[in-house]
């Protein structure tokens, strides 16, 4: 019997200060990152006032992943 590993889902770029990521028709700007928890913006490109919002950085990696966000600047 030949043994085989399994294959290992594509992995993501990590969390990081400064990232600007495309959700959809949004733009999820991440302020600070943390230990547990992430400060970010989401908001549509244009928006005016946009409140910061706050998550743990795996529940805002779940929705990122739902929502197929793709890394537009690091």
């Amino acid at each position: 019997m030949t043994a085989t590993k399994p294959k290992r889902p594509a992995t993501r770029q990590p969390l990081a200060t400064g990232q600007l990521w495309r959700l959809g028709d949004a733009n999820l700007k991440v302020e600070m990152v943390g230990k547990l928890l992430v400060h970010y913006k989401l908001a549509k490109p244009n928006a005016v006032r946009v409140a910061t919002s706050i998550s743990s950085i795996t529940t805002l990696e779940k929705y990122m992943k739902a929502n197929k966000a793709i890394l537009i600047q690091q």
